[in-house]
């Protein structure tokens, strides 16, 4: 069959192809998937559940429920940012699809860090767009200067995504203030993908850029810190003509989010985080402090993952040497245009953390 052009563009995400791979292995030490190992709170499944009784199972407005919109927005009011309008997306992926396909035309630009989430690259190529990578390597830190030098006059935003998939930083405050600097310089869009925000182990919720420029879109939402996945349910928040561009699209794509988890999620943002960011934070020292002696790491600040430098520098080599000695990881290149790194989602089970550290704290050894 013939498909059209733009299908060459993309690659099967190498994550799932690890997570294909792990269905065919005997008990796994999976450290690929950057799932929750906690399953969803009881109040917002006795909430959804209520919901579909009580007959929420049609359709929303497009933009959804007016009040989880105004929910979603009174919150991040007080985080400083006052958007013009919501729109209730399908997860954050929802999100990235309708903004990119609104903004972007074929040979636009979009600046972004390298090592940057994996949709962002392949979605921006389906456009025939063109992402631009910031190379952020050794320390993984979001160079305002770096940005400013990649600006074009085809650039049409930035992207920050803080805490950061794959690398676990948050950008520190004086950080975004220079990026938002640049970007009020260019009068350039900032997407900050923030679906990590709770699960930042400092004071409170991760600092956001939109708190300190307006000309922000966040896209947030509930899959990773509520362990809704697959309920898929995101929020974008911003400027008026874009979030209406998005909206209108949303109508001829995804139509709405799903509308028994649209009152879920009415429970889910009022639920106490503070245990299960306890959870992660000894999560992340297990990971930083079994492999810092064997591997060169960069310690996280943020989020659920870690991306080691590999030993021999070969990312994809020492990937495919842990699957042999049955560790999921995931390539390093999967999220870069190098292949030097590799990434672990600590979003496991303890044990299995303490496992998978003394495999690749061994093989780490062989290369010595």
């Amino acid at each position: 069959m013939r498909l059209a052009e733009r299908t060459g563009k993309i690659d099967s995400s190498g994550i799932r192809k690890v997570f294909n791979l792990a269905q065919k292995m005997t008990d796994p030490i999976d450290l690929s998937i950057g799932q929750p190992d906690f399953d969803v709170y009881e109040p917002v499944k006795e909430a959804a559940i209520q919901a579909i009784r009580d007959g929420c199972n049609k359709y929303t407005v497009t933009a959804g429920n007016t009040e989880l919109r105004e929910k979603i927005a009174a919150i991040y009011a007080a985080r400083g940012f006052h958007a013009e309008d919501v729109l209730v997306t399908s997860g954050v992926s929802g999100g990235l699809v309708l903004s990119f396909q609104v903004l972007l035309d074929p040979g636009d630009e979009i600046i972004m860090s390298d090592p940057y989430f994996v949709m962002y690259k392949h979605l921006v190529n389906f456009i025939g767009a063109k992402p631009v990578f910031v190379d952020t390597y050794p320390d993984f830190r979001y160079s305002a200067e770096k940005i400013e030098q990649a600006i074009t006059d085809k650039t049409r935003a930035i992207i920050v995504n803080s805490p950061n998939n794959p690398t676990g930083l948050v950008y520190r405050m004086e950080d975004l203030n220079a990026i938002a600097r640049v970007a009020e310089k260019h009068n350039l869009l900032v997407i900050t993908d923030e679906i990590y925000d709770a699960f930042y182990y400092g004071h409170g919720l991760a600092p956001t850029i939109a708190s300190i420029y307006p000309h922000s879109l966040v896209l947030c939402g509930l899959s990773k810190t509520a362990a809704m996945t697959g309920w898929r349910i995101g929020f974008a928040l911003g400027p008026k003509d874009l979030i209406k561009a998005m909206t209108d699209y949303q109508q001829y794509s995804f139509v709405c989010a799903p509308s028994f988890a649209q009152k879920a999620a009415m429970v889910a943002l009022d639920i106490d985080l503070t245990e299960a960011r306890q959870s992660y934070q000894k999560k992340r020292d297990i990971i930083y402090e079994g492999l810092r002696r064997d591997f060169e790491v960069v310690r996280p600040e943020g989020a659920f993952y870690i991306l080691p430098k590999a030993p021999g520098g070969d990312g994809d080599a020492f990937v495919l040497k842990a699957i042999e000695n049955n560790v999921l990881v995931v390539p390093g290149s999967v999220f870069s245009e190098k292949k030097t790194h590799f990434r672990i989602s600590y979003a496991g089970k303890d044990e299995m953390l303490h496992r998978g550290v003394e495999v690749l704290c061994r093989l780490a050894k062989e290369y010595r």
